[in-house]
């Protein structure tokens, strides 16, 4: 397919592009293949380049012969444009509509995008399994890597490498996949130095009615204990699903089969219910109409904050059972790939130091959520504004981003990242010009080629001109385990996501810029004051030994 076949009008003059805390633009609007272009003669004006990837829906309206476009985008932001002419306007529209949704993935950007920057290091071999395990091995000998599904054949949603207890060979763990939704066997996600403690995840058992069981699995779990040492099952679905799921051929680990682990189930919402509670929130922020007592009261009925909410609790109990119990964790709900990735992955950012800092909060998102399988492609496909709702999505990343931020603000002074990270990884995990976020498997960006025909996003922030900007000037390594407040008063609504595009953020931009000015010049001034103590001490030092220099002289 020719993308110049669904392009019907790709250029009109005459433009007037309206944007929020913006002046209005009057120029060309042009349309390629991927991008939405409009560009202006006026001086000191910037031009909007939008891809095509990033809408999620459109409106049109007619007054006479003048048209209007309002895009809605999965940023969340909406922008107008006056299109002179009923007929531009339409064929405009419709080539938004069809490039906007395009089903071939190879068609996406990032199959045609080439870096105009140079590749300083590749971000497709910055987190491979083979080298985190590397470091497990200088800790323990306990955990081996295995290439069981190194074809992806025994379950296609996990990488072809995975940690394993040392003493459950290959054949257990094909045996234990059976058991298991989706093949999802518990695998290795978090060795806690601290005390040995681990974090396995895993998808729901099939016991089904029959209360069916698996020895193999059972010894594969039982293999993470330490001797006289008890673990928790962590079940992020309510007891009333997971027996619902048991007619389905699901279902959850049986006390009597699993006698060293104690089950524990906690509620996380199911996709559905996060993508409606999105559309909702979405709703309440951009209704400028509603008085503040309206809108606090639409913002509740969002049950956004329940969710982000829930999943903190969820991941403090696992951390905390880790840290304090001293006892391992396994978590898993249906599939294991959306409530249980975001439990794991918090639960280590409260408990692992290294998560806090650029490259290891990087390395999570590789092996929690783009190597464990997390579905990208479906997740994302769609945001708050489209019309069509599809099943599969849901905003599972973007709630986990939440709840990061929620913590980075309590801890400000913990995260080596600033919040500036977390939006672009939201905004890059539904439209971008890199890879990374192509795809639902690792199985399938082996098979698109993803590593040898488009750009890693961390190849790009990893430059030091672009990671100067997502580096927070207040951070302090911080050793300790850090324990989040989940009471209704801490949490609070992430603007930097939801409010953006809807108030200026100028005086925030000039308090940021300010407070970064007073932390460089009070490191100026304790450079000043550790040079001259310095200085101070060697005159002292030196003193002496001039002195005993010149009586050896005489």
């Amino acid at each position: 397919m020719e993308f110049a076949e669904l392009i019907k009008t790709p250029r009109v003059d005459g433009v007037v592009l309206h944007r929020p805390f913006l002046p209005t633009v009057e120029g060309t609007l042009c349309l390629t293949g991927h991008h939405l272009i409009l560009s202006s003669r006026q001086d000191n004006t910037e031009e909007l380049w939008l891809l095509h990837a990033n809408i999620d829906a459109i409106e049109k309206r007619f007054i006479g012969s003048l048209g209007t476009i309002i895009v809605k985008c999965k940023d969340l932001r909406i922008i107008q444009l006056d299109i002179p002419g009923m007929e531009e306007c339409l064929n405009i529209a419709n080539s938004i509509e069809a490039l906007s949704t395009l089903d071939s993935v190879s068609l996406m950007y990032p199959f045609f995008y080439r870096p105009m920057f140079e590749v300083i290091e590749d971000g497709w071999n910055l987190f491979l399994p083979e080298e985190a395990f590397k470091e497990l091995e200088s800790m323990t000998d306990e955990w081996r890597l295995s290439e069981v599904n190194k074809d992806f054949s025994i379950c296609p949603s996990y990488p072809a490498l995975v940690t394993v207890p040392k003493d459950i060979d290959d054949d257990s763990l094909c045996k234990a996949a059976t058991f298991r939704h989706g093949g999802r066997f518990p695998v290795l996600s978090y060795y806690h130095k601290k005390n040995g403690m681990v974090i396995m995840r895993a998808s729901q058992p099939l016991t089904g009615t029959s209360g069916r069981r698996c020895k193999e699995d059972e010894k594969l779990i039982n293999a993470t204990l330490r001797a006289g040492k008890r673990g928790y099952i962590i079940d992020t679905r309510t007891i009333a699903v997971a027996q619902q799921a048991k007619a389905r051929g699901g279902g959850f680990e049986q006390e009597a089969n699993y006698p060293q682990w104690r089950r524990i189930h906690k509620a996380i919402e199911r996709t559905n219910i996060l993508q409606e509670s999105l559309i909702k929130i979405v709703e309440a922020c951009n209704d400028h109409s509603n008085s503040m007592d309206r809108w606090l009261s639409k913002l509740e009925a969002s049950n956004w904050q329940s969710q982000v909410k829930e999943i903190l609790t969820t991941a403090c109990l696992a951390a905390q059972c880790i840290d304090r119990e001293g006892a391992s964790v396994l978590v898993h709900g249906t599939e294991g790939t959306d409530s249980t990735l975001q439990v794991t992955s918090l639960a280590q950012i409260i408990l692992e130091p290294a998560c806090r800092t650029v490259r290891g909060f990087q390395a999570l998102v590789e092996r929690e959520w783009l190597q464990a399988g997390h579905p990208f492609q479906q997740r994302c496909a769609q945001s708050a504004y489209s019309n069509e709702k599809l099943r599969s999505e849901a905003p599972v990343f973007l709630l986990f981003l939440d709840c990061v931020w929620q913590i980075l603000r309590q801890f400000p002074c913990s995260f080596q990242f600033n919040e500036h990270f977390l939006v672009m990884l939201f905004e890059h995990t539904y439209a971008s010009q890199f890879g990374t976020f192509l795809g639902t498997t690792a199985a399938e960006r082996v098979k698109l080629k993803l590593s040898q025909k488009t750009v890693s996003l961390w190849s790009w922030v990893n430059r030091p001109q672009e990671l100067e900007r997502f580096l927070n000037p207040l951070y302090e390594p911080n050793s300790l385990v850090i324990w989040p407040s989940v009471a209704p008063q801490s949490l609070l609504l992430w603007e930097g996501v939801f409010l953006r595009w809807n108030r200026s953020t100028k005086c925030l931009d000039e308090a940021y810029e300010e407070m970064v000015h007073i932390i460089e010049y009070n490191k100026e001034l304790q450079l000043k004051v550790w040079v001259r103590s310095s200085a101070a001490g060697q005159r002292r030092f030196m003193g002496p030994c001039i002195s005993h220099m010149h009586i050896l002289s005489l």
